[in-house]
């Protein structure tokens, strides 16, 4: 067996877990969930009829979490602003809603699904403005 410091030992066990960092990073995965090459990203912007009130956001946060539920939807993230400040940043809107659906064909379905529709009808009188940005892959 080499004789081997305790130094080479630590420095030869950071640069494997270095490399498979960067196995992990270049790997298809992300969040435990494998992306494929028809990923369809929907992020939702909701700016609230009175964006100070704790208890409207509290009701549109609960709302999305219902429509959460919907089958096809792979992964979800409700979110505010993160507090940032740089001039391209827009921190104007009151909640976020990130989507991930495998295809389009998901994100068509998720759009008339009725659990979509009934948030809609329930939730619709929280917000003035929705913006809506999609995204393929390149």
């Amino acid at each position: 067996m080499k004789n081997s410091s305790r130094r080479k030992f630590i420095g030869d066990t950071t640069k494997a877990a270095a490399g498979f960092g960067f196995t992990t990073l270049t790997s298809n995965s992300v969040l435990g969930m494998t992306t494929s090459k028809n990923l369809f990203v929907h992020h939702v912007y909701f700016w609230l009829n009175n964006p100070d009130s704790v208890e409207d956001r509290k009701k549109l946060t609960e709302g999305l979490e219902k429509i959460a539920k919907v089958k096809t939807i792979k992964m979800f993230h409700i979110g505010k602003p993160a507090g940032t400040n740089r001039d391209v940043i827009d921190v104007s809107y009151s909640i976020s809603w990130l989507l991930l659906f495998d295809n389009l064909a998901d994100q068509e379905s998720y759009q008339t699904d009725p659990i979509h529709l009934k948030f809609i009808d329930d939730y619709k009188h929280l917000w003035k403005k929705v913006l809506v940005y999609d995204s393929i892959d390149v």
